[in-house]
């Protein structure tokens, strides 16, 4: 087996200005790292790509996050690290990993010389059925003690890059597989969209589907398709406002919405599988 000891895994999400996000992906980087550095001799930590170090330390348990260029050049000068691997915690191919990153490394390669940093693959991988059988996991306890079928909302962030869409509409389909007549239908949305017309792709807007006829009454079933918690997801976040100001506009209806995707122990099982990919890559 290649020799990994030299090697920092970053397990790295977007990252956020709230500090239930970082303790999220820090609980997540805890499950992992054991595994990591059994298997591949690798030391795996949490890193987020923006964000997260203008957390205050005393809202973190008293350690302050570091993002990933900080702990690069922490680890670079400090330990003479070299060798990098980012593991996103990211659903899809978004542009902060095929362009940001991306375009970082080559500046960072620029400010420290010998860098080497790698960028694993994301969650979804078109014929891995793992994350529409945890998206469907979740719907079952909501179905209980009514005979109305809800109709499911699959709802993400929305993305400028058609790509990510195009995994959200898939798990969409996918997720209509597994529930089947369980469900009256299930609907894509994003939580919001860039401005123009060529953006257009990732309509409909949450708030824009819940105001059509057929959804301002009966059983609304929000499905989650967000890791962690954050200004966005989880209690207080912005899909809830869209929630509660759709509801003050359609009292007539139940809407509920499902846990995050984060909680479910098979997402460590698929970040497994993307590091052993990914390293794997790496001593070829």
């Amino acid at each position: 087996m290649a020799d990994f000891s030299q090697t920092t895994v970053f397990l790295m999400d977007n990252g956020s200005l709230r500090p239930t996000s970082t303790l999220a992906l820090r609980k997540i980087a805890g499950k992992l790292a054991p595994w990591a550095q059994k298997n591949f001799g690798v030391s795996l930590e949490p890193a987020s790509l923006l964000h997260s170090s203008r957390v205050p330390a005393e809202d973190l348990g008293g350690e302050k996050a570091e993002i990933v260029y900080q702990r690069i050049k922490r680890l670079y000068h400090e330990e003479g690290r070299r060798r990098f691997l980012v593991l996103p915690l990211f659903i899809g191919p978004s542009r902060a990993l095929t362009e940001y990153l991306p375009t970082k490394r080559a500046e960072w390669r620029e400010r420290f010389p010998g860098l080497d940093l790698s960028i694993a693959s994301p969650l979804y991988r078109e014929g891995d059925s793992r994350l529409a059988e945890m998206l469907a996991e979740l719907v079952p306890p909501f179905l209980q003690g009514t005979g109305r079928r809800p109709k499911v909302a699959l709802v993400d962030h929305g993305s400028p890059e058609p790509k990510v869409t195009d995994v959200r509409n898939r798990l969409a389909l996918e997720l209509a597989a597994r529930l089947g007549e369980r469900v009256e239908k299930v609907s894509p949305a994003s939580m919001e969209r860039r401005e123009g017309d060529e953006y257009a792709f990732s309509d409909p807007l949450l708030e824009d589907l819940l105001d059509q006829p057929d959804w301002t009454g009966g059983r609304i079933l929000v499905s989650m398709l967000f890791l962690l918690p954050g200004r966005h997801a989880g209690e207080g976040g912005d899909v809830a406002e869209i929630i509660e100001n759709s509801q003050q506009r359609h009292p007539n209806r139940v809407v509920e919405m499902t846990p995050l995707l984060g909680e479910n122990p098979r997402l460590v099982e698929i970040l497994q599988d993307r590091l052993t990919e990914a390293l794997a890559d790496l001593a070829r």
